[in-house]
């Protein structure tokens, strides 16, 4: 256990300082760079403390506060989207910021941890009926599907699409027959293909994904780009600071397309031992998940670590042509506040787990007795 939690902290620390470094090189010509880079710098500082915070906690606590938080994120997605409350930009209201300083905030962030916090509290509550369709498909449905409404008519379809595959996968976790679940899923399959065929912006960028030539110059020309600064890398890459792909050809490559300016600058082998850490973040949080003293913390710890995976793996699946253009930034390395902080967090809690875990006997237990009464199994 102490290896895992180790190998995990040196592995999301890796990655934060290649952030800062990369960002750096992306920024530093621009104007404003430098707030940029002292905002991420105070972000990361930020994040760091709250990881430190929630890994000296016990993770149980999080049961007391499950639908408190759970109402106060869906409480925050409806703000968001009232006009003068919440920030508008590039025709969606996903943010609160404040107008002096611009410090933006996503509360759609934050309502991922609230959801898998709150299927982690009702698996455990509920886990001797997760196999009926009413307790494991229908009343979790209601929620998912509320805080999934709320990120969807923003509109964010990425974040939602990351967070409906983290919820699926917890009720699997938590005991959903497979019968149960496949239906629900293959109605919102369908029904989230309709929209994107009648969607002209999401439509279009499908065809330009499909045809990434054909539309290289407008809405293909993030993937062309990208594409581009892989290949210009090579295995070594042109040096750090020496991307030509960030001079204006590469839009957002400081945010979601931060890892083409890696492969760019640093090469082929840096990207790959990027794909290894988030490949090591993935198995080290999973083994400290089926270590969990509890079915509160199995779910909760599996449920974050599939969400740094996911989101991971959406991210490089989009710069590199792989996916359709999706807007989620790469964790831990792209520039921004909400999703560092959160996730930082997110790894304290996922420390918290592994500490409090049975010892490897099954006889000493790495933690003090219970302070909190144990969820029931109604």
């Amino acid at each position: 256990m102490k290896t895992a939690a180790n190998l995990l902290c040196f592995c999301v620390l890796a990655l934060l300082a290649l952030g800062m470094v990369m960002l750096y090189s992306s920024v530093m010509a621009e104007r404003g760079g430098m707030h940029l880079l002292i905002s991420q710098g105070a972000f990361t500082l930020v994040g760091l403390a709250a990881c430190l915070i929630a890994a000296s906690m016990d993770y149980r606590i999080l049961k007391a506060l499950a639908w408190p938080f759970f109402a106060v994120s869906i409480l925050l997605l409806v703000l968001v989207l009232i006009p003068n409350v919440g920030y508008r930009a590039n025709g969606a209201s996903r943010w609160f910021r404040e107008p002096h300083t611009k410090v933006q905030f996503e509360p759609s962030e934050l309502a991922k941890i609230a959801l898998i916090i709150v299927l982690a509290w009702y698996g455990e509550y509920f886990q001797r009926q997760m196999g009926t369709f009413r307790r494991g498909v229908l009343l979790p449905g209601v929620f998912i599907g509320l805080m999934l409404g709320l990120i969807f008519v923003e509109p964010d379809v990425g974040s939602m699409m990351l967070l409906a595959s983290v919820s699926g996968a917890l009720l699997l976790l938590a005991g959903v027959r497979w019968r149960f679940i496949v239906p629900p899923v293959l109605l919102a399959l369908t029904g989230l293909g309709w929209f994107l065929w009648r969607d002209p912006m999401r439509s279009r960028r499908i065809l330009a994904w499909l045809d990434v030539e054909k539309h290289k110059l407008d809405v293909g020309l993030q993937g062309k780009q990208a594409m581009l600064a892989f290949g210009s890398g090579g295995w070594t890459g042109l040096g750090l600071g020496n991307s030509r792909a960030k001079l204006g050809f590469l839009p957002e490559h400081h945010t979601d397309f931060i890892f083409p300016i890696i492969g760019e600058e640093l090469g082929l082998i840096a990207t790959l031992a990027v794909i290894l850490a988030y490949g090591l973040i993935l198995g080290c949080g999973l083994y400290i998940s089926s270590r969990a003293r509890d079915t509160f913390g199995m779910l909760l710890g599996s449920g974050i670590t599939l969400l740094i995976g996911l989101q991971a793996a959406i991210n490089i699946g989009v710069v590199t042509s792989a996916l359709p253009n999706k807007g989620l930034p790469l964790p831990f390395i792209s520039y921004g506040g909400s999703d560092l902080v959160i996730l930082l967090a997110c790894v304290g809690v996922l420390l918290s787990v592994g500490r409090h875990a049975p010892a490897l006997d099954g006889n000493v237990v790495t933690t003090e007795p219970d302070a909190l009464p144990e969820a029931q199994t109604a």
